[in-house]
């Protein structure tokens, strides 16, 4: 039983280094990329951990609630590896292929309000801080009639990456 639980915290052991370290200790194996395209994953080191852990915990349990030998203990903690190592790889691909949303772009401001930081003559350029993305952004801006500091605008156009064309909200 000993032997059992004794792989059991191993696996334990092995998944809290392979936690902390992340990407270091699977980048000592990075030499058997035939392996890795082969299994996809299957041979991470979360999923090693997974299965070593559960085959020792579950052989364990087997040995020593049951009147059952080594022979059927074994099989049965291979068995609960089997099934955690499957659902650790199923979960830590759902998590790989979480995808970002979209990178906001400059068209992405056309309609959105802001404010004008540095008033707007009618023959020039000001600034105004619109939200792209929920962050604050200052934009170099140009409208058609002047617009005064403090003042609400809307964002009709975007003329280049660093840009824009404004109008003042009537209210």
């Amino acid at each position: 039983m000993s032997v059992f639980l004794g792989l059991g915290i191993g696996g334990l052991v092995l998944l809290v280094l392979a936690l902390v370290f992340d990407g270091v200790l699977e980048g000592l194996f990075d030499g058997v990329g035939v392996l890795d395209a082969l299994f996809d994953g299957l041979l991470s080191l979360p999923v090693i951990a997974g299965f070593v852990s559960m085959l020792g915990f579950g052989g364990a349990l087997v040995l020593g609630t049951t009147g059952l030998g080594t022979g059927p203990a074994l099989a049965a903690g291979v068995g609960a590896g089997a099934g955690a190592g499957w659902l650790t790889w199923k979960f830590s691909r759902a998590l790989m292929r979480d995808e970002p949303a979209t990178t906001p772009r400059g068209e992405d401001l056309v309609g959105s309000s802001g404010s004008v930081v540095t008033a707007i003559p009618a023959d020039g350029y000001g600034e105004v801080l619109v939200y792209l993305a929920g962050q604050p952004v200052k934009y170099a801006a140009k409208s058609a009639v002047p617009v005064a500091r403090g003042a609400e605008i809307w964002v009709e156009e975007n003329l280049s990456p660093t840009s824009v064309a404004v109008r003042p909200v009537q209210r």
